[in-house]
This record gives structure tokens, sequence and C-alpha cells, in this order.
């Protein structure tokens, strides 16, 4: 199988780099590397120049759903296109992992894999403890065969491109900068061409790393308008966006009685209630981010 890597990445171009070097590693190796940065000082180029890995550079709009759409849109050669974020460090086998599963079961057109270990729910992991904790992981080999998902997390995605190519998906660019929950329209989008599943067997560390991350007032709005508007657009139901959003909006009153050093739960709840706001009179509108 033809596999393709896409990566979208903004605002970090040493965390990039080492993710680079990172994939390097693989033991099976993706035929090519497509790359969308926001900016072009998101990349190092001398770098990335010295890798043993076929590496292209896309040029695209800035946002995780128009960068990865750009990917997409040169990714004609792929039979999976695996998207990792730039700070997600693969176990040496995932690639290898991933061509066995989608050969193997061929009503498979979404997979994820299991999180070992997750900054975005505190300060980050360093580059050094996330290889230490795939060193230690390597000789694990799990029995349990993957299983249902609702959708793909967005830090490790693999697609089967004749599902996509099917009726031409595309990441949703109304959901622009940071996108939030564009995985889970994507991926229910493609959920009545097959199964999605998450598999044991894909494994690796999120980094979560901080830098390249929108602002608490604006991902504050996103956390009000994002599942409305998928509700809206018949992707998600009412129940599942309520629960989203109800959920975040208080983590974001009980954080601002407290705040966090790490997130902005003051930003988050403003955004929230210019987003209640906006939903009141009728104007609430993902896009509106951008005015923010």
């Amino acid at each position: 199988m033809n596999i393709v890597v896409g990566i979208a990445t903004a605002g970090r171009r040493e965390v990039l780099s080492e993710t680079l070097m990172h994939l390097t590693r693989q033991t099976r190796l993706p035929d090519v590397v497509l790359i969308c940065p926001s900016a072009p000082d998101d990349i190092d180029l001398a770098r990335i120049d010295a890798l043993a890995l076929d590496i292209r550079i896309i040029e695209g709009n800035k946002g995780s759903s128009a960068q990865r759409n750009a990917i997409l849109d040169h990714a004609a050669t792929a039979d999976l296109i695996v998207f990792f974020d730039d700070d997600f460090l693969p176990r040496d086998d995932f690639l290898a992992e991933t061509e066995q599963l989608f050969k193997r079961e061929t009503d498979v057109v979404v997979a994820t894999g299991l999180v070992l270990a997750d900054g975005i729910h505190g300060p980050g992991i360093s580059v050094a403890d996330a290889k230490a904790i795939l060193d230690a992981d390597a000789g694990a080999r799990p029995n349990e065969a993957a299983g249902p998902a609702f959708n793909a997390y967005g830090c490790n995605m693999a697609f089967r491109a004749s599902a996509i190519a099917a009726e031409r998906t595309r990441f949703d660019e109304r959901l622009p900068l940071y996108g939030w929950q564009e995985d889970v329209d994507f991926c229910r989008r493609l959920a009545p061409r097959g199964r999605i599943v998450k598999s044991p067997a894909l494994r690796g560390v999120h980094l979560g790393n901080k830098r390249g991350r929108t602002s608490g007032l604006r991902f504050g709005y996103s956390q009000v308008a994002n599942p409305l508007y998928l509700r809206n657009k018949g992707t998600v139901g009412l129940k599942w966006a309520l629960r989203l959003m109800g959920g975040n909006v208080a983590a974001n009153i009980l954080g601002s009685l407290k705040p966090q050093g790490l997130v902005d739960r003051r930003g988050r709840l403003k955004g929230n209630l210019i987003a209640f706001g906006d939903f009141a009179r009728g104007r609430l509108d993902p896009t509106r981010v951008l005015d923010l």
C-alpha cells in the first residue's frame, strides 16, 4: 500500500523537526511526507533536507482544516493517508501496524491508535520523556482487536484514501484556525463508507505542546459554536453536542474561580459567553473567532 503521512503545522518549528526525525525510526517508512505549514518560518528546511524521508512542502491557507485539505489535494498516489499532529511521536511500528490493519480488515475506513501519554491534559511532555515512554513500550504486543470508535483522535488518524475519494470528502474550513472537532466532523462523514476503529496496536505519545495554540477567548467561543454547528450539519447528535459543550463550560466556570496557569479558563469562559450571546441573537458562527 502507498502510505502518505500528512502533517499540518503552525508555530512549532523545533518540535516539527524532532517529530520528523523520530519518523525516520519507522520500521515501515512512509512513501511520502506532505507538510503544510501556516507560515514559511514553521519549517527548518536545513534540518528536514538532512532526513532520509521523501518530504514535500505544500502551500495552503492557515488553519488546521485548510492545511489538511491542501495535503489531501496533493495525496493522489495514496492508498492510506495518515495524519499526525506535529507533536505526535508514533511508536516505531505504527505505520507497519496501520498497513496490516487496513489490509486485513478491508471494511475499515478510519483508524486511530492508543495514546500512551497525552500532554494536552497537563504542562506537556518533552521529546526526551516521550521517547522514554515509547522505548519502554517497545515490546508490548496487545491482544485486543481493533474496536469501534465514534471518531479518530486528531493527533493520529489513518484513512483509506478510496473512501475519501468516493465523495471527495474534505475537512470543513468553516471551522477555522485550530479547528476543534473538525476531526469528528470528517470521520462521521466517512462513517457510511465503512468502520471507524481504535486499535491498541497503533501506539504513540502526544506531546501536547503549548505553542501554536489559539487564544483562550477564541477557543472558548469554539467550545460553544463548533458543537452546535456540527449538530446543525447533522454530523453529530444534539445529546453529543450538549454533553461536550456543557462539560467544557462547567470546567471553565470552575476553573475561573481558581485560575490555572496552564489553561486560560477565564478567557475561555468569556468566549463561551460571547458565543451564547451570538446564539441568542441568531448569529452564532464558528468563523466569528477570526474577529475576536
